[in-house]
């Protein structure tokens, strides 16, 4: 039989915040209340039953035995809170309990519900030493209540009656103290592994005291990299999108000077696909320009863009879409919020057009010196494995939403699985704005 834990004031505290009762806090009532409860039942199916097993004698004794009974109730109820759990008090209490179960249930077998109490919490009560002998007296008494005639037994079929229950009940009691015996010995692993987190967390601590400099030095030097970073996908989004389609007008005006007298249908060809290539750049261009400066940041900090960016992306999409914020809201650094704001956008791009979503829900939380963004959604998902390597061509994509976020000395985590919707969790440093 393992020890229960009391509650105390944190459990308290924690049954009202959560409104929840744990296992531990239903135990606590019970050995708080039940002995009342178990005693008084007791004695009310005895006080019905007298008059067909009881004596005189053992109605008199019964008269004085419930009254010390509930005065010794009374008086742990009162000691409990402020003794520790298998003190001597404690180890008094359940022998002068068990003696007065024994003496009640002799003089009516019904009592034995208030000597079953000493299954419940012989592990709270007796040290490791004394389990097993606690469990076997009230085994005793038990088998004594049911076996049909008391204690000591009347005649032989009462004995064997006796030793058949007492062996039932030995044998489960022991069951119940091996289990006991291996959940105190998880409790004392379990007490040693929180003390070495403990010693754990306050070494981190300190390092994490010892390095904060390093750690401002290593934000300034990420913020630098992704600066770099930026220059060159620019560079490269540059070269792949604006250079080549400026080289495909040329390659098509080329050939309308070559044909224009020629064949003047095969060069209004060529014409309409140059204009098409212009078109095509213009448009490149200017997401290029789009994507250097968040217009929605120009006038609103984070939460506020944020929110007008999931409610408009809702509002043409047709989908039902929910922005929270969480935590104490602070200013965040404009480069921050502007990789926060693309990666949503991005998430909530690749859910309109593949998710097929009915229901979204953005959450923005300020954890301290950590700012978290969470897009989920009950679309169709997918597999993660059968993506392909980010090329940068045909979207930004998973890959492009990482690289935003290692630029700043962040992450970006995806769960997902096929029939089961998709959950992107980008999480970078709180750099706040210096402004």
């Amino acid at each position: 039989m393992g020890e229960n834990p009391p509650m105390d004031a944190g459990d308290t505290a924690q049954e009202g915040a959560t409104g929840a009762t744990t296992a531990a806090q239903w135990w606590e009532r019970f050995f708080r209340y039940g002995p009342y409860g178990l005693l008084g039942l007791g004695t009310a199916v005895s006080a019905v039953s007298a008059g067909l097993i009881m004596s005189r004698s053992d109605v008199y004794a019964v008269a004085a035995l419930v009254p010390v009974a509930l005065v010794l109730q009374l008086w742990w109820g009162r000691v409990r809170p402020s003794v520790p759990a298998q003190s001597r008090a404690a180890q008094f209490y359940f022998v002068a309990r068990t003696l007065l179960a024994a003496a009640l249930t002799s003089c009516n077998p019904f009592f034995s519900m208030f000597a079953v109490l000493g299954y419940f919490d012989v592990g709270r009560l007796l040290p490791q030493r004394a389990m097993r002998a606690g469990l076997l007296v009230t085994a005793v008494i038990m088998a004594g209540a049911q076996s049909g005639s008391g204690l000591p037994p009347a005649d032989l079929m009462n004995w064997i009656a006796f030793g058949v229950l007492f062996a039932l009940h030995a044998t489960l009691t022991m069951v119940f103290a091996q289990i006991g015996d291996r959940e105190a010995e998880q409790t004392r692993a379990r007490v040693d592994t929180i003390a070495e987190l403990e010693s754990a967390n306050a070494r981190l601590e300190q390092a994490m005291a010892e390095n904060a400099g390093l750690h401002a030095q290593l934000l300034v030097q990420a913020r630098e990299a992704g600066v770099a970073d930026e220059r060159r996908r620019l560079a490269a989004e540059i070269h792949d999108t604006l250079a080549q389609g400026l080289t495909g007008i040329i390659a098509q005006l080329q050939v309308v000077t070559s044909v224009a007298d020629t064949d003047p249908a095969l060069a209004r060809q060529h014409l309409d696909r140059a204009a098409a290539l212009a078109r095509h750049s213009l448009g490149e261009a200017r997401r290029s320009v789009h994507d250097l400066v968040p217009a929605a940041l120009e006038h609103d900090d984070l939460p506020g863009a944020l929110k007008k960016t999931v409610t408009g992306w809702g509002e043409r999409q047709g989908i039902r879409a929910e922005f929270t914020v969480t935590g104490t809201v602070e200013p965040v650094h404009d480069e921050i919020a502007a990789t926060l704001l693309r990666i949503a956008e991005e998430a909530l791009a690749n859910t309109g057009r593949h998710a097929r979503a009915s229901r979204v829900g953005v959450t923005l939380s300020f954890m301290g010196d950590e700012l978290t963004l969470d897009v989920r959604d009950d679309g169709r998902g997918f597999d993660p494995a059968a993506l392909q390597p980010y090329s940068g061509a045909g979207g930004f994509g998973l890959g492009g939403m990482r690289a935003r976020a290692e630029r700043v000395a962040g992450i970006v985590e995806v769960e997902t699985e096929p029939g089961r919707g998709t959950a992107v969790c980008a999480r970078v440093p709180l750099v706040q704005d210096s402004r």
